[in-house]
């Protein structure tokens, strides 16, 4: 039986093309084979990296932990020797501060104490000159008749009442009887503490007067006959601002450098450097300095 010449054809082709396409099928199933073992190879890699990462992290934070363990072992041990230093230190500093209270208070009564017998001193002083003119006026002879001599105060007049009249008088405005006050009591108590700050009211009666003269005579007194007193940089001062009103300039600056160059630290010295400044003249900015020029 013979078959067409197309059948025969396809019979003898059909068996290569099925044997091409089976070669075909079996190298794909090649790839996708060695494609799946590469992926279990990646992937068993990558279980590898993250077993190994996942360690290094777990080391890590052990570490980690260990140091801040570590760290605050460390900050209380600091705190707790830093709180046992403040507490062996705040006795000492309490101990000191209580020393030095104690100190100051005790100071404090030494120089209460000090202006307490500086006080009584002067008491005394005017009281044992009131005694001595006492005993002066009981010794005396009696006056002559007709006429009245006295060579001490009068009978029960101390010198505290003339001087405290004196000065209420003059704290009130009234010149005329302070100045009458300030001479008694140099007239009887010459010799007494207060007897330069009267002599030094005299002269500022005289200068608040504009009696310029009798007060630059007044202030020389205060400077010759009672040198080194507590009225002595003042007399300075007031000599110069009166040699000032009387227009003698050089002189009163003279008079303004002493009170600088001698007394420094006294109130008037502030006033004196004012004063020599306004006239245009230099004004020392030492004693030391002062004693060069």
């Amino acid at each position: 039986m013979k078959f067409p010449t197309p059948i025969v054809v396809f019979l003898i082709a059909v068996p290569g093309a099925l044997y091409g396409q089976k070669k075909e099928v079996m190298a794909l199933q090649r790839d996708v084979a060695d494609l799946q073992e590469q992926v279990r190879t990646l992937q068993r890699t990558l279980d590898e990296k993250t077993t190994a990462l996942q360690v290094l992290v777990q080391q890590t934070l052990e570490s980690s932990n260990r140091a801040n363990t570590s760290a605050t072992v460390i900050e209380r041990a600091i705190n707790e020797r830093l709180g046992e230093q403040a507490k062996n230190l705040n006795a000492p500093v309490a101990n000191l501060s209580a020393k030095v209270e104690q100190m100051s208070t005790d100071f404090q009564a030494v120089r209460e104490g000090i202006a307490d017998l500086t006080a009584r001193m002067g008491k005394m002083q005017q009281q044992i000159v009131d005694l001595a003119n006492t005993v002066k006026v009981m010794q005396s002879p009696p006056p002559p008749p007709g006429g009245t001599t006295s060579t001490g105060p009068p009978a029960g007049l101390s010198s505290k009442q003339l001087y405290d009249n004196a000065i209420r008088d003059r704290n009130a405005g009234n010149l005329d009887l302070a100045m009458q006050g300030f001479n008694e009591y140099l007239k009887y108590f010459g010799d007494t503490e207060l007897a330069p700050n009267a002599q030094f009211y005299i002269a500022q009666i005289y200068y608040d007067r504009n009696d310029f003269d009798n007060a630059l005579q007044s202030f020389d007194v205060v400077l010759e006959k009672y040198p080194e007193n507590n009225k002595t940089p003042d007399a300075h001062y007031m000599k110069g601002m009166t040699l000032l009103k009387m227009t003698r300039r050089t002189d009163a600056a003279k008079e303004f450098l002493t009170v600088i160059q001698k007394f420094p630290q006294s109130e008037v010295a502030a006033k004196a450097r004012a004063q020599r400044r306004a006239l245009g003249l230099s004004v020392p900015p030492s004693r030391a300095k002062t004693r060069r020029e």
